[in-house]
């Protein structure tokens, strides 16, 4: 059994994963583009807003699908379930340097795109006008690359399968991812103006931050290696 404490931690956790996730570059042009599509309507600051919230709704709801499936498919397996709630704090902490890693761009892998399809799926759903916004973010938040892929394989679903959360904690992490994007149409919104600064600033917030988490889940995963995986007591 886990603690309030530590739930509540790890289900913060997830929320920062996601907005990690959603700054970081190749989630950010996805989210440029979507930020410019629901600013087609500045005129309309109610069409800009109801575009943000349906392309948060798209983007979690993916993640949901994706961290139900993932999470339930490894729980649902006897020996699977079994191994994992008896090994997961040694499993935990290997993943965590992994993932620490590609934070850190020690390794860069290239992962296949969604190709020529998923682009003229993209343009399609950009001529459907707001209601294109849902199924807009459910296609963005599918197009990984290795960062997002990190966050949320390598970082969520072992923290989802940890607490047996296969709906809270992808809910969690895809209203994150999307959260810059409200932000950001809301200053389409009611100040246009602002949008170009608060990118460049952005950018600079996702170097930190990135940074600063991926030397975290280094330290925190070299501490879980040391003492679950290796059983070396201080």
């Amino acid at each position: 059994m886990t603690g309030l404490p530590e739930a509540l931690i790890s289900a913060g956790s997830a929320v920062w994963l996601g907005i990690l996730t959603s700054i970081s570059p190749c989630p950010l042009a996805t989210n440029v583009a979507a930020i410019s599509y629901l600013g087609r309507r500045v005129d309309s600051p109610r069409h800009v807003l109801g575009g943000g919230l349906l392309y948060t709704v798209g983007r979690t709801v993916a993640y949901v699908a994706l961290g139900f499936v993932c999470v339930m498919g490894l729980l649902s397996m006897p020996e699977v379930s079994r191994f994992l709630q008896r090994h997961m704090n040694r499993i935990l902490g290997p993943v965590l340097i992994v993932a620490g890693v590609f934070l850190l761009e020690v390794i860069r892998p290239v992962l296949p795109g969604l190709g020529r399809r998923g682009e003229k799926l993209r343009e399609r759903l950009q001529s459907k006008g707001v209601w294109g916004a849902a199924p807009l973010g459910a296609l963005f938040a599918l197009s990984f690359c290795p960062v997002s892929a990190a966050l949320f394989f390598g970082s969520l679903v072992p923290l989802a399968v940890r607490f047996d959360s296969p709906v809270l904690f992808p809910t969690l992490y895809g209203a994150g991812t999307a959260l810059p994007v409200v932000g950001f149409a809301v200053l389409v919104a009611f100040g246009a103006r602002f949008v170009a600064r608060a990118f460049d600033r952005l950018a600079v917030v996702e170097r930190w931050a990135r940074r600063l988490t991926g030397v975290v889940f280094v330290v925190v995963g070299i501490y879980m290696t040391v003492i679950y995986t290796l059983g070396i007591q201080f």
